[in-house]
């Protein structure tokens, strides 16, 4: 299917999306030790466990154990920086194809420029129709998304995605899942058309329930592969890099007052109770990223939520199965 891309973003807050600059050698060595932190399987319980012996380089370990005994708030700022700073993988060929057919843009949130894109269906391209927001996770961007596009031109929606803040090809050093969460409601705002429902992956999935639970309206929300605590990555990212309980702690109270939220504020068994909107929560089995436990407890605990299991698809593969793709998109287009 031919993919559309007339849509104008509105021009008070949309400009030419440019370049970013950035610290390459920082960048490479927050990939690598993300990378050893994602290969990590599964959530470690609290209190952390002790790690791999090889769970990250082992320069990071020896350098949080020394600074965490010679400078605990410098090993902490350091903790800090690491945690909030998401890699930034370059984009697939079949991402950028993908993106090239739809109308590239930028909306600024909360001072930041995130870049966007817009698909339109073909037909009547120019009629105010409402909008499907596609958002990525930690470390994502938002061309990952890109397979369920077809699916809602097809049935008549317009189809955004973006970068959130500190991904991709928008601005920002650091990023958080507040920050996503502020993203989500700043990018539905800026839109020309109302937002009729979020299709979100990972952490995606619970920014938008942030964002929800501070008022975005949304008829329908699907979540892929959804965390259930922020408290269960600061447990497996201490113990991959072995921080001390004090190293650990100050971070988290750092974390807390850097973002003005209570980090059991950031847990779905806080958030999952209050909501409104009809949930889809479609998780995979053999997930070694984000406990498909998890999801079982969300839909649990959100009113009307409802849970679709796979197997065999990982955390990333299972936005490119056809079956996955069309259920997400039948539940919104119900």
């Amino acid at each position: 299917m031919a993919l559309s891309s007339s849509l104008p973003v509105s021009a008070k807050n949309s400009t030419n999306v440019r370049a970013v600059e950035r610290d390459p050698d920082f960048r490479a060595w927050v990939s690598e030790t993300l990378a050893a932190i994602d290969a990590l399987e599964g959530a470690v319980p609290a209190p952390p466990v002790a790690p791999r012996a090889a769970a990250a380089p082992w320069y990071l370990r020896a350098g949080f154990a020394t600074l965490g005994t010679l400078a605990p708030p410098l090993a902490t700022a350091w903790a800090e920086r690491l945690f909030l700073t998401a890699p930034r993988p370059p984009a697939p060929p079949k991402e950028v194809a993908a993106l090239a057919t739809a109308h590239a843009g930028s909306v600024i949130v909360d001072g930041l420029r995130l870049a966007t894109w817009t698909w339109v269906p073909l037909r009547h391209p120019d009629v105010p129709r409402s909008t499907v927001l596609l958002v990525h996770g930690w470390g994502g961007r938002g061309g990952q998304l890109a397979g369920f596009v077809p699916g809602l031109l097809a049935a008549g929606h317009a189809v955004v995605t973006f970068d959130a803040p500190g991904h991709g090809a928008s601005e920002g050093r650091t990023s958080s899942l507040v920050e996503v969460g502020r993203a989500v409601r700043g990018v539905a705002a800026a839109l020309p058309s109302p937002v009729h429902a979020v299709i979100a992956h990972s952490m995606g999935g619970a920014a938008t329930a942030l964002a929800l639970d501070a008022g975005l309206a949304l008829a329908r929300a699907v979540f892929v592969a959804p965390p259930r605590a922020a408290s269960e990555w600061v447990h497996t990212f201490s113990a991959v890099l072995g921080l001390s309980d004090e190293v650990r702690d100050g971070m988290q109270r750092n974390i807390e007052g850097r973002l003005q939220v209570s980090w059991d504020d950031l847990d779905m068994a806080t958030v999952a109770p209050r909501m409104q909107t009809p949930l889809l929560v479609i998780h995979d089995t053999d997930d070694k990223e984000v406990p498909y436990a998890g999801s079982s407890a969300t839909v649990a605990a959100w009113p009307g939520a409802s849970l679709h299991t796979t197997a065999k698809l990982g955390h990333k593969r299972i936005l490119d199965d056809a079956d996955v793709i069309a259920r997400a998109v039948a539940f919104v287009v119900a």
